[in-house]
């Protein structure tokens, strides 16, 4: 496949450090400096990912005139699971209570995969904490899902390959604070991936944040679902991107003019 970035991009952050919130010590990195007439920038990594994984390709570019603030979810990564379960609800709490604790009170969001329902759920609950939303490779009902990616032998050529299941455990397994979790947290993801979402027809008509939805043509979703979400959602843009899977989606090169032009 053409078109797509490396994947062992390494991207140093300005400052990195914990939060406490909602009974958790949240990770979150800082890229870029602070700019009076532009919003921060909120990204939210997929999930078994971390920052890095997700955004290491984009993050250059995004921060070089934004500031970005890039946490990573309960169990994810530098921030270590607890005994609650892993909801959209309860992550996009710990988003806005992380927001809350640095003083960010309105921020444009880029989330994939489990993040995006993550800037989902915010933009739906808290309208006025999002400026602009860009959630890549969701769905916002799991009628929005392909059958084939449920099959138990990972079959589908729509799911992570071996090798990107390998790069997802070698990611953990560096950052981890219990990087012998893996396999417990990878089963405890990918129940959470197939509970109900927690959104209405009527949910998605009441976002207010002009929105960018991105999905790969081979992605786990259909693509009529995402027409849908567009016609639902009032101020709302569709990007497919063609011969693109939802591992792939957000290392191609094609991606990041797209966001860049839509967040200006």
């Amino acid at each position: 496949m053409t078109g797509l970035y490396r994947t062992d991009v390494m991207t140093v952050p300005n400052s990195s450090a914990h939060a406490k919130v909602n009974g958790q010590e949240m990770y979150y990195e800082i890229h870029g400096v602070e700019h009076e007439d532009r919003r921060p920038l909120v990204l939210l990594h997929g999930g078994v990912q971390t920052v890095g994984l997700t955004f290491g390709t984009m993050l250059p570019a995004l921060s070089a005139e934004r500031y970005v603030i890039a946490p990573e979810l309960q169990g994810h990564g530098h921030t270590a699971d607890t005994d609650r379960e892993l909801t959209v609800p309860d992550l996009a709490s710990d988003v806005v209570a992380l927001l809350d604790e640095l003083g960010v009170r309105q921020a444009d969001f880029i989330g994939f995969s489990l993040g995006g329902l993550v800037a989902l759920e915010i933009a739906v609950r808290h309208p006025e904490r999002v400026g602009r939303l860009v959630p890549a490779a969701i769905a916002y009902s799991q009628d929005g899902f392909h059958n084939e990616v449920r099959t138990p032998d990972f079959s589908s050529p729509r799911l992570p390959s071996k090798a990107d299941f390998q790069e997802m455990a070698d990611a953990y397994a560096a950052v981890a604070p219990h990087p012998e979790h893996f396999q417990d947290f990878f089963a405890k993801t990918s129940a959470a991936a197939n509970a109900p979402l927690p959104w209405t027809a009527d949910d998605l008509r009441t976002v207010t944040a002009p929105t960018l939805l991105v999905i790969g043509d081979t992605d786990f979703f259909h693509v009529e679902h995402l027409a849908e979400m567009q016609r639902l959602i009032p101020d709302a843009q569709l990007a497919v991107l063609p011969g693109t899977t939802h591992m792939e989606l957000m290392r191609r090169k094609v991606l990041l003019p797209l966001i860049t032009e839509f967040l200006a």
